[in-house]
């Protein structure tokens, strides 16, 4: 008896994704269920998190403060602030352009979608709009010297398509991350999108959260932050297994510092995908495969507090299936399935039918068998994607404060190797038609001809900027070149960057005493 126990565990091992086995073979009813649990998994997600989203930078949301869930809060949310589910209709955009044009719709497809699509968009999205609307198309569009937000969080919040149309091929999320993820994103921001969508696609082959944490952190390059980081909270949670706070604390310490989007530096916002997905992974970690608990934990780190419920919730929906979502967390869910999300024609019903036919296509493309009522997936071994790094080199050292209109020039001397000017062009919801033109000097050279919408949704985020310039003094006039009675470019601050980081432990020793108060990080 003791024998056949013994063989039965190692069977359920194998099962849940720990054996050698090559293929996976599921009902179409097991498939559907988890993909429509991925999908509603998210929505769950992004609602509970939506109230405190961005309200809680570099604190943790304590027991005490209530994040509300009831009866109707989700129609409420649907109907009453569409725009929380952001994360869910970006990824719709994507799923669209494949069911229009096929799997193999190229990145033009899916870049030209995102960029003409009524949203309003914020970070890597919005630059990477600016530019494909200004004619720098993937990958330009989300590479770092084109998009100062690169290594932001956009495309790991939308990325979830990619591992739901993948199950159990990590690799083949990958080939469709490297597609559509360059959109906006490069370096850090991209590996956001890939692990997540990883971890999606083995969701489907285990239920150890541990596991598929682990395999999915293989599509990431060892030598990127990302991965240290992630694999930073892996260790910790293996030292530390029950106090998720502490494995927070460590985490804020060495990983919160931000040096590429502008909103993030020298400040306590950070919209990095770095240390938002390591939120995402101690969620799913300290959670332990716990619904409730996933989401509490995930939403009390802060930051980006919807999304990364968002993520963690499609993640665990997908391992769990819809049908073994609680109850608790599904109230209301129903009402919602047949609403269409914003600026789309899809509702959740409408994916889940189209999850589940471009899942069927991509396992029949990648090896994998359809007969009858059993889906046979031919399961891939993780490998690693390129690697890649953003904002080598450079590091911010100095704000310089503005706050002033633009209007006819301004001009600042700084020293260093880069600049990135903040500002405004366009007031929220805003669709003029006009356009700012401004002249951006360096040095006494024209640099560009920036033309600055002042329509919110086809603005630049930023006003101008410019990376790994020679060591050194430099000038920087800007000159409006179609000033407005009506319209104003509004400057907030000028961010400096060299090529070395300040070191305030030199300078602080008088009063903190011999040791150091921020040891240097890699």
């Amino acid at each position: 008896m003791k024998v056949l126990r013994l063989a039965f565990a190692f069977l359920f091992l194998g099962n849940m994704g720990f054996g050698q086995q090559k293929t996976l073979t599921l009902t179409n009813a097991q498939l559907k269920d988890k993909i429509m649990g991925g999908w509603a998994g998210q929505t769950i997600g992004v609602t509970f998190g939506a109230p405190m989203e961005f309200r809680y930078n570099g604190t943790i949301i304590n027991e005490y403060q209530p994040v509300p869930w009831y009866d109707g809060y989700l129609k409420k949310t649907m109907l009453g602030n569409p725009g929380v589910y952001d994360d869910l209709y970006m990824d719709l955009t994507f799923v669209e352009v494949f069911e229009k044009e096929g799997l193999d719709a190229p990145a033009e497809s899916h870049a030209k979608a995102f960029a003409n699509a009524g949203y309003a968009l914020w970070h890597a999205n919005q630059a990477a709009r600016y530019n494909i609307l200004h004619g720098i198309m993937p990958p330009a569009s989300g590479e770092w010297h084109n998009n100062p937000h690169a290594d932001c969080i956009d495309y790991q919040i939308e990325c979830d398509f990619s591992g739901l149309m993948s199950p159990g091929m990590p690799n083949t999320a990958s080939k469709i991350s490297d597609k559509i993820g360059h959109i906006m994103n490069s370096g850090d921001g991209y590996y956001g999108g890939v692990f997540l969508g990883a971890c999606y696609t083995l969701a489907f082959t285990s239920s150890d959260i541990k596991y598929i944490i682990n395999e999915a952190l293989k599509t990431i390059p060892k030598e990127s932050n990302y991965y240290k980081c992630i694999a930073d909270v892996i260790a910790l949670h293996k030292a530390n297994p029950t106090d998720w706070k502490k494995t927070w604390y460590a985490l804020q310490d060495k990983w919160a510092q931000d040096i590429g989007c502008p909103d993030g530096v020298f400040a306590p916002f950070n919209i990095d995908a770095t240390l938002n997905s390591a939120y995402v992974v101690l969620g799913l970690l300290y959670g332990n495969g716990d619904y409730s608990q996933t989401m509490e934990i995930t939403t009390r780190c802060g930051q980006d507090a919807d999304c990364n419920p968002s993520s963690a919730g499609g993640i665990l929906g997908t391992v769990l299936g819809y049908s073994k979502i609680p109850d608790y967390w599904k109230l209301g869910l129903k009402e919602i399935e047949d609403i269409d999300f914003k600026y789309t024609t899809i509702s959740l019903n409408d994916v889940y039918e189209i999850g589940f036919k471009h899942a069927l296509q991509n396992i029949e493309r990648n090896g994998g068998k359809i007969s009858g009522e059993k889906v046979t997936i031919s399961l891939q071994a993780p490998l690693p994607v390129k690697m890649e790094k953003s904002f080598s080199g450079i590091y911010p050292i100095d704000k310089i404060y503005v706050n002033q209109s633009l209007k006819n020039e301004y001009s600042f001397d700084f020293e260093g190797t880069g600049f990135v000017v903040k500002g405004e062009t366009a007031k929220w919801a805003s669709e003029s038609p006009y356009a700012f033109n401004v002249e951006v000097y360096l040095d006494g050279k024209l640099l560009e001809t920036a033309n600055l919408p002042t329509s919110f949704k086809d603005r630049r985020h930023e006003i101008a900027w410019k990376y790994e310039l020679p060591k050194g003094k430099h000038t920087v006039k800007l000159k409006l070149l179609n000033p407005d009675k009506e319209l104003d470019i509004r400057l907030w601050d000028i961010l400096i960057y060299s090529d070395q980081a300040n070191d305030f432990t030199s300078q602080n020793v008088y009063r903190f005493g011999p040791q150091k108060l921020f040891p240097k990080k890699n």
